[in-house]
């Protein structure tokens, strides 16, 4: 009995410690349907629930709610992996979504559930929505400021499960009244044809030196690894032994790669990690220098190579091994990432 109960338990810490990360955002923008469709298959969103928050009475209903009389909104709460989107990308997936204009309703929803407001679960979360508004604001591209309340979250009930995947359990209907209310236009002339946040707020400023600028902004080191493939000397680089918490980045392009939640002592005198931040910042290509058969990893934007992963990795962390050289990262402590403009990271070192 005893051993039965010991393999329950054992199995039970191991579900619990494969689960993937979570966190959750609350948004509110008028007809949760709407909302609730932008997210329902977005990568990294485990799921999506319509549902009422922000008002005074427990458990309400949706024809309560209707009377605007309880003071909830119609919301949709998002549960997502933070190491696979980030809250600010959700963020901009929900203001694409409304007239961030439009303090009393959005589009043809008219009346206090349908106001926009975004619920914050943490203050990182309610830095992050401030930053973005005064961005939006600045860009001078709506007149105004900005109606979207910023809200500290509280009980979130869902909604009656008809309302829930509204969007994919009732397609036509769903595409009809997105169209008619007014949103469906607005997203695409406002949003779309002008492609906003691209131009005004995400803008891609990185611009990779060219070949004579890196050779005087690097070390030779530096330059002979990430322009000319070459390998450091192992236990003899900067961050092979390095336990700080933070982030290292792409020494030429400065974008995020690996954080040192992922870090581990590989015993090879390199930098190792058991995965990059996100897939899409590497290409992976085969390599079969010195005779050797291997697969060479390099950063997408700048193109820097950075080392080789392999499949000799901790088994119980998806079994790789990237053995990357310190002369193609720059380190981002932790306590210094903020005023570095990293702070939207941090939430990758959270324990």
């Amino acid at each position: 009995m005893k051993q039965f109960l010991g393999a329950v338990f054992l199995t039970l810490v191991q579900f619990v410690a494969a689960e993937e990360p979570r966190e959750i955002a609350t948004f509110a923008g008028g007809c949760f349907w709407c909302v609730e469709g932008a997210f329902l298959e977005q990568g990294g969103i485990i799921s999506v629930t319509s549902g009422y928050t922000g008002g005074e009475v427990e458990f309400p209903s949706y024809e309560a709610v209707c009377t605007g009389t309880t003071g909830h909104y119609e919301a949709v709460q998002i549960v997502f992996n933070p190491q696979k989107i980030s809250y600010k990308d959700l963020l901009i997936t929900f203001f694409k979504q409304i007239d961030p204009t439009d303090g009393e309703g959005q589009f043809a929803d008219r009346g206090s559930q349908y106001r926009p407001a975004i619920f914050y679960h943490s203050q990182e979360q309610k830095k992050i929505i401030e930053d973005l508004i005064a961005q939006i604001e600045e860009s001078g591209f709506f007149q105004g400021k900005i109606a979207v309340k910023v809200l500290k979250a509280t009980d979130f009930y869902p909604a009656e499960e008809y309302h829930q995947d509204y969007a994919l359990n009732n397609q036509e209907k769903y595409k009809n009244y997105k169209n008619l209310s007014g949103r469906a236009p607005f997203i695409k002339k406002v949003w779309e044809e002008t492609d906003f946040f691209k131009k005004y707020i995400i803008k891609d400023e990185t611009q990779i030196p060219s070949q004579d600028s890196l050779k005087k902004i690097l070390t030779p080191l530096q330059y002979d690894v990430t322009q000319n493939a070459a390998t450091e000397p192992p236990f003899n680089n900067d961050y092979w032994d390095n336990k700080q918490e933070g982030i290292y980045i792409d020494i030429v392009s400065k974008e995020v790669l690996f954080s040192s939640k992922d870090k581990f002592d590989s015993g090879c005198g390199w930098p190792s990690f058991t995965k990059p931040l996100k897939q899409e910042l590497i290409v992976e290509k085969e390599d079969n220098s010195y005779n050797m058969k291997r697969i060479e990893v390099r950063s997408k934007k700048a193109n820097s190579h950075l080392g080789h992963v392999f499949n000799d990795g901790p088994a119980d962390r998806g079994g790789l091994r990237y053995c990357i050289n310190s002369a193609s990262l720059e380190f981002i402590p932790k306590d210094k990432m903020q005023e570095r403009g990293y702070g939207d990271y941090l939430y990758l070192l959270k324990p």
